[in-house]
């Protein structure tokens, strides 16, 4: 049964269980403060995350957790800086205002979009009748801990770039390349608004602007950042090529989930879709 059915009520909720699954991750992080700080983060973020898996539990709705994507790298990134004592320099103070555009943009279109406690993404909603009564361990391992592991993967090449100084050549192509996909987001974002709002056929499909040079620009830009942040690590320490793991792993979730799932179901609803497959692109965007 949901503690809340509104969406104001709901908005309230999961504000709530942010607030709360922070003081969580605070107090996790200070029991363990005498560990290296990476795995300190780590800890405290699964700590947050079962938090979050608490209330999305309570509210009967996984989309609690939709948010924490956004919302978990910029409190990690600030505490590895000032866990390492580092000034924050130009790399620290680039990386940390990508990082908080980056979020900031991201949670506010997931905040557009959720219209309350009743409207659970379509994703979970399949693993929901897929799995029936085992549908929460479903959802704890596969909606909750495992892209918490794949987000801190990625962040995992900020490290050396947070804890040391310095801005070399290749931190300026690393903030070019996470500030170009901030603007592929965004625009790709805004363009889906507006023509969801606009009058449309109920079969039609978005085919213009960034959604007609590629299907999923929305997710090409996400890739990007990730790949962005990894050059920063690069550029602070080329010892760390081995964190290559971390925007390898999500371009991979992407890739192999995240794509076939939309397009499946962009088939099951939007006829059109098959078509406008056969002539775009997936990702990497076309030029017509």
């Amino acid at each position: 049964m949901r503690v809340v059915t509104s969406q104001r009520a709901g908005q309230t909720f999961v504000a709530a269980a942010y607030v709360l699954a922070f003081l969580v991750a605070l107090a996790v992080g200070r029991a363990a403060a005498n560990a290296q700080p990476i795995w300190i983060a780590a800890v405290a973020d699964t700590a947050a995350t079962l938090v979050v898996f608490a209330c999305s539990v309570a509210l009967d709705n996984s989309s609690v957790y939709d948010p924490y994507w956004s919302v978990a790298p910029l409190p990690i990134g600030i505490y590895w800086t000032l866990a390492a004592g580092t000034d924050f320099g130009l790399r620290q103070i680039v990386i940390l205002a990508l990082l908080a555009i980056w979020g900031a943009r991201l949670t506010a279109n997931w905040a557009l979009r959720w219209r309350g406690p009743t409207d659970e993404d379509f994703r979970y909603v399949e693993i929901r009748a897929k799995t029936g009564k085992a549908y929460w361990p479903a959802s704890l391992a596969s909606i909750h801990l495992l892209p918490t592991a794949w987000v801190f993967l990625g962040l995992v090449p900020l490290f050396p770039a947070l804890t040391r100084p310095g801005f070399a050549i290749l931190d300026v192509a690393a903030a070019l390349i996470a500030g170009l996909a901030i603007a592929i987001e965004t625009v790709a974002d805004h363009q889906l608004r507006r023509y969801l709002r606009s009058p449309h056929s109920k079969d039609g499909i978005l085919d213009k602007g960034l959604w007609a040079m590629c299907r999923h620009p929305n997710y090409s830009g996400e890739i990007l950042f990730w790949w962005g942040l990894f050059l920063f690590g690069v550029a602070a320490n080329p010892g760390w090529l081995w964190s290559v793991v971390g925007p390898l792993s999500i371009t991979l979730l992407f890739v192999f989930v995240s794509v076939p799932w939309m397009d499946r179901r962009m088939l099951s609803r939007h006829p059109a879709w098959a078509e406008h497959m056969k002539k775009t692109p997936v990702l990497v965007p076309r030029w017509r």
